[in-house]
């Protein structure tokens, strides 16, 4: 795998034709082209090279996890597209440690994907998942394609293609993928087959799947041994959270509340404060749709205090829908909504 120009990733654009899964043979043509590629440079790739690629995937993911997508995303981009390139491209001395190598690769693809996405900038998240897919493929590192089919079945449903999003999310728990991940990471990808399949209209193997990603997250080991970076975030407030959109979109705004705010009470906001605001976000916008408006007022200002400094178009999405819902009150001078409408709109001014 050699990684595309930058200049062509950055400009594409999403398609949900091009969301659809490769055929079976791939998978094995893939892993056997990248065992019989040529070195492109006589550099020669050390355990170390990848170590360096590992500690910039858990940099980046922990300032995404804190800033948002749109903080440090072109740093991150450029080493890709610069040292990592450079990195695959080099003689690589043993099978294993290509696998390494173009695994950590694929892991940092993800997460330029994920930021992407975050940001707002959907083609271009595409494209690096696809790239990470095909990464994963190369490297023959199954939980890693699962890991990164789930993040665009995320994609997907968020935009509104719940067919596309389903056929990801059930790829993603399909055999290997699923298999041979760790128990914390099957929770991840079983509750956004859940998301999927809530969004698609399928209540009860929905349900089933939530049920079974609660499961699979209580027998996740408590030390954390051998699990892959990738899912650290990975715990009780991030279940909690999609499990709630999966009850919303089921139309279960009382359970969707409930879960929501488990999500806010163990959350380590300070360490997630992107992830925190828009759970926020998200929690006051199901307390409105019920009715309770002072409740909702109340979930925003926190929403508001928790986006200082975040840099995310998802975090700016929620706070575009709550002076949606505002929007009828602004009439209504000194009124707590009509105050909290005007600072939303001073804070989308800083929000990236």
């Amino acid at each position: 795998m050699i990684i595309a120009e930058k200049t062509s990733l950055a400009t594409s654009t999403y398609s949900a034709a091009g969301a659809a899964l490769p055929p079976d043979t791939w998978w094995d043509q893939t892993l056997a082209e990248s065992q019989a590629r040529r070195p492109l440079s006589r550099d020669r790739v050390t355990s170390a090279h990848v170590e360096a690629v590992r500690d910039t995937h858990a940099l980046y993911s922990r300032s995404d996890q804190r800033l948002g997508g749109r903080a440090g995303r072109a740093a991150l981009t450029a080493y890709l597209h610069t040292d990592v390139a450079g990195y695959l491209g080099a003689r690589i001395p043993s099978e294993q440690l290509r696998k390494e190598l173009m695994s950590a690769a694929g892991e940092l693809a993800y997460l330029a994907g994920w930021m992407s996405f975050d940001s707002g900038e959907h083609g271009q998240a595409q494209a690096y998942f696809r790239l990470a897919v095909q990464m994963a493929a190369e490297a023959d590192d199954a939980p890693l394609a699962g890991h990164v089919l789930r993040a665009m079945a995320h994609q997907a449903v968020d935009l509104g293609h719940p067919v596309r999003a389903l056929d990801l999310a059930g790829a993603s728990v399909d055999q290997r993928r699923f298999t041979e991940a760790h128990p914390r990471e099957r929770a991840l990808l079983g509750v956004v087959h859940a998301k999927a399949l809530a969004a698609a209209g399928q209540k009860k193997p929905a349900l089933a799947a939530l049920r079974r990603a609660e499961d699979d997250l209580r027998h996740a080991p408590a030390d954390r041994d051998g699990e892959p970076g990738r899912v650290y975030f990975f715990g009780e407030a991030s279940l909690a959270h999609e499990t709630a959109c999966a009850l919303r979109d089921l139309g279960d705004l009382t359970g969707a509340e409930k879960e929501f705010r488990r999500s806010v009470r163990t959350r380590r906001a300070a360490q997630h404060a992107r992830t925190h605001a828009v759970t926020l976000g998200y929690l006051g916008a199901v307390q409105a749709r019920q009715g309770h408006l002072d409740a909702a007022c109340d979930t925003w200002n926190q929403a508001l205090d928790a986006m200082t400094g975040v840099q995310s178009k998802r975090a700016r999405d929620t706070v575009v829908q709550m002076r949606s819902t505002l929007s009828p009150l602004r009439g209504r001078g000194g009124s707590m909504a009509v105050k909290l409408d005007q600072r939303a709109r001073d804070v989308l001014l800083n929000v990236g």
